[in-house]
């Protein structure tokens, strides 16, 4: 059962914590595609990159809301994983995002078949959907009702993955 919210309120009416689980290796096809172009090509991080982003997150955490996320991932990591992480997380921590590891390189992965999703305040959901080229199409938006199985994926998450800045220390570029 879909919930009448639209993803943009998630993120509007959010009053203490929005967690994300990321789990593909590419989503070259949705947003900042100029800035993986030129990642790609070898240029430099452009000054101001995700400054919109980071604003927002400044925004909420000044407010003393918590943004995270958990990205799946295995190693070697796809060129993507490399721009989103190398580019993109080291800047959004910036403006206070928090972002996690689950390396299942090594070890099974405990949420196989779990998609990606937005979770907010543990009571609303945001399953996210993308296409074969990492581009999104759509979010199903769940009822609070349904919030319960993400929330334990969230705990299932955070149990097996280590802070990002640990993980980079070891596997980052």
């Amino acid at each position: 059962m879909a919930s009448s919210s639209t993803f943009v309120e998630l993120f509007e009416r959010f009053r203490h914590e929005a967690f994300r689980l990321e789990t593909l290796d590419d989503y070259s096809g949705s947003g900042n595609v100029d800035a993986f172009r030129a990642f790609q090509a070898g240029q430099e991080k452009p000054e101001g990159y995700n400054a919109d982003w980071v604003e927002e997150l400044r925004r909420h955490t000044h407010q003393g809301k918590r943004v995270y996320r958990v990205h799946v991932l295995k190693r070697p990591l796809t060129e993507y994983l490399r721009f989103e992480l190398g580019w993109g997380y080291r800047t959004n921590i910036t403006g206070g995002e928090e972002f996690f590891i689950l390396d299942v390189t090594e070890a099974p992965n405990p949420l196989h078949g779990v998609p990606d999703f937005w979770l907010f305040d543990s009571r609303d959901t945001a399953v996210m959907r993308y296409d074969a080229t990492g581009t999104f199409i759509g979010a199903d938006i769940l009822t609070p009702s349904e919030a319960a199985a993400y929330t334990t994926h969230r705990e299932t998450a955070l149990a097996h993955a280590e802070p990002f800045a640990d993980w980079w220390a070891k596997y980052g570029e």
